[in-house]
């Protein structure tokens, strides 16, 4: 990774949200441009869930407290939430980073999943980032999920695959399910780093989600940090300039420079 700097930023302001925000106590919303539906927030270091390397809070979603959701439409999705951030510009060639953390409290047959998804302006998929699947093997791989579409080419996941740390996960965002586990698969897989090149010029989005699968008892969510766009923070709402719509700009004040003297004179 190019660049360590962290991602959320003040918590006093209310993001925009299709859902009022409910989550954990101690949770605040996500940062002021983000949309949330369901169960969404930003939250410290809490249960098995550790700050990110990047340290201080991190952003979640979860299942617990979730509303009919199709997820990246597997076929059995019941219900969960999903995040997205205030839209940003990239050039070709930036970097895009971020962590982040499946935790589960299910197993056995209930494969529930998190994604995470770089969309475009009108929210059409341009690469599929990271699939996490709570995976009922015995030290089967959880990252990226099993049975799900392949991550885009040129997704840099490190370490690139991880089986779950198995055990009931108590933290908080997962609601009545925290400290609970169905069956083999239940856990969490630590803090996992994502790096991907961003190929075209444009304005994009980023979707977090979680949903369950056949079912809607024993939750799951995901935590993320660390969201950076070649060295820069997303969080504060604002949209930085693509390159050629600067040089743009830059051209269009040359030439009323131009024009102003040419006037005067």
């Amino acid at each position: 990774m190019k660049h360590s700097v962290k991602f959320l930023g003040a918590l006093s302001v209310l993001a925009v949200s299709i859902f009022s925000f409910s989550g954990p106590a101690a949770a605040a919303p996500l940062p002021v441009g983000w949309t949330c539906t369901a169960n969404c927030g930003t939250l410290g270091a809490d249960g098995v869930v550790t700050a990110s390397p990047e340290g201080g809070t991190y952003g979640y979603v979860s299942t617990s407290g979730g509303v009919a959701e199709s997820g990246i439409g597997l076929g059995s999705e019941t219900n969960g939430s999903l995040a997205r951030t205030s839209l940003f510009s990239a050039n070709p060639g930036d970097d895009l980073e971020f962590y982040f953390n499946y935790v589960t409290s299910d197993g056995g047959a209930f494969t529930e999943y998190a994604w995470v998804r770089l969309l475009d302006s009108d929210l059409n998929e341009v690469a599929l980032l990271f699939t996490a699947r709570t995976n009922p093997v015995a030290g089967g791989d959880t990252v990226p999920g099993f049975g799900m579409p392949a991550l885009a080419p040129g997704v840099v996941l490190v370490p690139p695959s991880t089986p779950i740390i198995a055990g009931g996960p108590a933290w908080s965002p997962l609601g009545g399910s925290s400290g609970d586990c169905y069956s083999t698969g239940c856990g969490y897989t630590d803090w996992i780093a994502m790096t991907y090149e961003i190929a075209a010029a444009g304005n994009y989005y980023l979707e977090f989600g979680v949903v369950n699968w056949l079912d809607t008892a024993f939750d799951s969510g995901l935590a993320f940090d660390g969201i950076l766009v070649a060295g820069q923070s997303i969080d504060n709402g604002t949209i930085p300039e693509p390159a050629s719509l600067a040089l743009l700009g830059l051209a269009l004040a040359g030439l009323a420079a131009v024009r102003r003297r040419k006037m005067a004179a």
